[in-house]
């Protein structure tokens, strides 16, 4: 199996089937982030594949010295971003709950923890709507991609001091928000995050 680097380098040689293999390999990555910054299945569809067209129309850019996946998500995080601001602009309606995280999803669970965990969801993503964009994507790349500050600095183009002061301050945030919206747990949760 090749490298990302070494589908790169044919990409760039034009070998269409090595961006074939980095979209096969990297998509579910993409769509997820992108579901979980939206909050609308069709809408992150629509963010995956105009982050793949991006990175396709923008791989002579790409270094090397950072992964490849880093890249790519960065570029998926900037255009939710952006699509989030927009957003603002004209209220729209998130009302659809996001389905249970995979890694969080277990098959033996009874219906009353699959209620509980549904309801908790709900008001996650409900709690998530109501962050700032910048703050968003911080929360879902520390907490949903396990990222590292330095990893997601560089994906949001930003400093490590500055992530570790968005999460902080995006974690008071929501337990504040959680607190007054009697979210059961959710406070003491997010302020030991």
């Amino acid at each position: 199996m090749d490298t990302d680097q070494e589908l790169v380098v044919r990409l760039l040689r034009g070998d269409q089937d090595a961006f074939a293999a980095l979209v096969e390999r990297y998509q579910r990555a993409v769509f997820n982030l992108c579901y979980r910054m939206l909050g609308e299945a069709r809408e992150a569809e629509d963010a995956a594949q105009e982050t793949f067209l991006r990175a396709y129309q923008h791989v002579d850019r790409y270094d090397a010295g950072r992964p490849f996946k880093t890249w790519l998500l960065s570029i998926a995080s900037n255009y939710c971003i952006d699509r989030l601001r927009k957003r603002r602009l004209t209220w729209l309606s998130l009302d659809e709950p996001l389905p249970p995280h995979p890694a969080l999803n277990s098959q033996e669970a009874g219906p009353e923890d699959t209620t509980l965990y549904r309801e908790r969801d709900a008001a996650v993503h409900r709690l998530l709507n109501q962050l700032a964009p910048e703050y968003r994507a911080a929360i879902i790349l520390r907490y949903w991609y396990d990222m590292s500050y330095l990893e997601i600095a560089g994906i949001l183009d930003t400093t490590e001091s500055a992530i570790k002061s968005r999460l902080f301050r995006a974690r008071q945030m929501l337990a504040e928000e959680a607190r007054s919206q009697h979210v059961p747990g959710m406070a003491v949760a997010m302020e030991g995050a």
